[in-house]
């Protein structure tokens, strides 16, 4: 897929002010990345379809879910969580431990106008839970099994898992069904013919 296959597809989903914002937040990652290695240079010129892609086609699998907000677990550079902010009206809750990033999430959130962004500096696990979430996602962070275990204190059986794994998907898959129970099945990733995404509701232990 190019980069004007990957603009196209965003833009016949989600409009031109949408696509605006996206782009300035994609000149800020390029001009933050010198500073911070916020992503791989060599994936620079191809960001629309590596980065901001990877992260918008999650929006349309959670159209299932429930009222609420969004939690994005270990934000990092804002993939997928500032990008489902653009996209989406939902309030959606950055959780990003480490200092410097966090505080470039809530810079940049701010200068892109994106009122329903929160941002939290903390570990998940560590984060108090005040509500469940209608969506979790976190791209990179940890396998499934883990996933499941730091996350769901802000979960309910109710709550969408939107969850990129890679080509590993179906072995974390099986390997976290060995202690959890839930609705479980795999997208395939429209970036990368042999990457997936998780899709999962009603988790809870087995």
């Amino acid at each position: 897929m190019s980069e004007d296959d990957a603009r196209a597809w965003i833009a016949a989903r989600f409009g031109a002010d949408r696509m605006a914002t996206l782009a300035a937040f994609a000149g800020r990652i390029v001009a933050e990345t010198a500073g911070q290695n916020l992503i791989a240079a060599s994936t620079i010129p191809q960001i629309w379809q590596r980065h901001l892609l990877d992260s918008a086609q999650l929006v349309p699998l959670t159209d299932g879910a429930g009222a609420g907000g969004w939690i994005d677990v270990g934000s990092g550079a804002g993939f997928p969580g500032i990008v489902a902010a653009i996209l989406t009206d939902r309030r959606v809750v950055l959780v990003e431990p480490r200092a410097r990033r966090a505080a470039l999430l809530g810079e940049m959130a701010r200068d892109l106008g994106l009122a329903n962004v929160v941002v939290h500096q903390a570990r998940i696990e560590r984060l108090p839970a005040d509500r469940p979430a209608a969506i979790i996602t976190a791209r990179a962070v940890a396998r499934l099994s883990e996933l499941f275990a730091i996350g769901l204190g802000h979960a309910n059986r109710d709550t969408l898992w939107v969850l990129p794994k890679g080509r590993a998907a179906a072995d974390e898959l099986a390997e976290a069904r060995a202690d959890w129970r839930g609705t479980f099945h795999v997208e395939h990733s429209i970036t990368d013919p042999t990457s997936s995404i998780v899709v999962a509701t009603g988790v809870q232990k087995a």
